[in-house]
């Protein structure tokens, strides 16, 4: 499942990077800490590997 904004690809590399223990936790905020608690590596791992070049900064909402 690719990202679909690039803020959202960031949120999954610091996860990715907590649950690796290569990062503390307590240093996750918004929805790092989100993904970190209900997501596994391998989904993170994927979010984290989008090619960031054609991204959004911030996915649009729709009403």
């Amino acid at each position: 499942m690719p990202a679909k904004s690039k803020a959202q690809q960031q949120a999954a590399g610091a996860a990715l990077s907590a649950k690796r223990g290569e990062t503390k936790t307590n240093a996750l905020l918004g929805a790092s800490t989100e993904m970190y608690e209900t997501m596994p590596e391998k989904e993170l791992e994927a979010l984290a590997s989008t090619d960031r070049g054609d991204l959004p900064e911030k996915k649009l909402q729709q009403d």
